[in-house]
C-alpha cells in the first residue's frame, strides 16, 4: 500500500518530467535526423570541422578548468566558514550567497569595467609597476574563467560547507595528535570524506559553466565563442534552428558523459565505501 501511494505521489512529477523535458528533446532531435536519409549526418558534419572541434574544445576546457579552480577556491573558504559558530557561519553563509542576488548580467558588466584595458585591474597593475602597459584580458578565455568562477563560487562553497559541518572533528583531533601535519590532515582526513560535496558541487559547477550563455557573450566576445554562444548565434543570427539543434544535442551529450566520468571518479576516491 505505501509502495502504491509512493508511485502516485511520484506520478505527477514523473509526467511532468515527461512532458516539459524529454518532449522537447524529442522535437529538437526529430529534424536533425530528418534532413537527410543518411542519419547523423548534420552531426558528422559538425563534428568534422575543425571550426566546430575549437568551439567544443575551448567549451570543455574553459567548464573544466572552471570548476578546478572553483574547487580550489571554495574548499579553504568552505572549511573556515564550517569552523565557525553557527551564528557567524549562518551570517557567513547568506554573505556568500548575496551575489547570486544580482542579475548575472549586471555583475559581467562589473567585470567588464574591472578586466578592461582602462578598467581597475589594469590600473592597479600599473600603479605597482608590475606592467609597463595595459594588457588585454577582457574578451578572452582567462576573462571567461574569471566571470564563470565567481558566478558559481557561491554553489560550491554552500555544497562543501554543509558536508564539512557534518564531519567528526575528533577524526582530525586523532590524525593530529598521531603525527599528521595540517597539509596530511587536509588531503587524508577532510577531503576523502568530503567527496560527496565535491562531487556535488563539481557536477553543479561543470554544468552550469557549460550551458552559461551570459558571462561568455559578454566577456568572451565573438571571437570566442563556446557552444551555448554558437547555439544563439545560429539560431538568431543564421536563422539556422536545425543546426543550432545540432550543437544543443551535442552539448547536452557532452555535458552527460563527462558529469558522468567526474561521477565515477569521485566514487573510486571515496575512501568511506573502502572498507563497506
Amino acid at each position: 500500500m505505501r509502495k502504491r501511494s509512493a508511485i502516485l505521489l511520484l506520478l505527477p512529477a514523473f509526467v511532468g518530467v515527461l512532458i516539459f523535458t524529454f518532449y522537447p528533446l524529442i522535437q529538437i532531435i526529430i529534424p536533425t535526423l530528418n534532413q537527410s536519409s543518411d542519419y547523423g549526418k548534420l552531426y558528422l558534419e559538425f563534428l568534422k570541422s575543425s571550426y566546430n572541434q575549437t568551439v567544443i574544445f575551448r567549451t570543455l576546457a574553459i567548464a573544466l578548468f572552471t570548476t578546478l579552480v572553483v574547487l580550489v577556491l571554495g574548499l579553504p573558504l568552505a572549511i573556515w566558514i564550517a569552523r565557525q559558530d553557527e551564528k557567524v557561519r549562518k551570517l557567513l553563509s547568506v554573505i556568500i550567497l548575496f551575489p547570486m542576488l544580482t542579475n548575472a548580467v549586471i555583475r559581467n558588466f562589473a567585470w567588464i569595467i574591472i578586466l578592461g584595458k582602462n578598467g581597475v585591474f589594469n590600473d592597479l597593475l600599473l600603479k605597482l609597476h608590475l606592467i609597463s602597459a595595459p594588457i588585454t584580458i577582457l574578451y578572452t578565455n582567462a576573462a571567461i574563467v574569471i566571470g564563470s568562477a565567481y558566478l558559481f563560487l557561491p554553489i560550491m562553497v554552500t555544497s562543501l560547507v554543509g558536508s564539512i559541518t557534518e564531519l567528526n572533528i575528533e577524526t582530525e583531533e586523532a590524525a593530529a595528535v598521531l603525527g599528521a601535519g595540517a597539509m596530511t590532515n587536509l588531503f587524508k582526513v577532510i577531503i576523502p570524506q568530503l567527496t560527496t560535496g565535491i562531487l556535488t558541487g563539481c557536477i553543479l559547477v561543470f554544468a552550469g559553466t557549460m550551458t552559461a550563455y551570459t558571462t561568455p557573450q559578454l566577456l568572451g566576445g565573438n571571437r570566442h565563442l563556446v557552444m551555448a554562444t554558437l547555439i544563439y548565434q545560429q539560431a538568431m543570427t543564421l536563422g539556422d534552428w536545425t543546426n543550432a539543434s545540432v550543437v544543443a544535442i551535442i552539448l547536452i551529450i557532452l555535458s552527460v558523459v563527462i558529469m558522468f566520468a567526474i561521477n565515477k571518479l569521485m566514487k573510486k576516491l571515496d575512501r568511506r565505501k573502502v572498507n563497506a
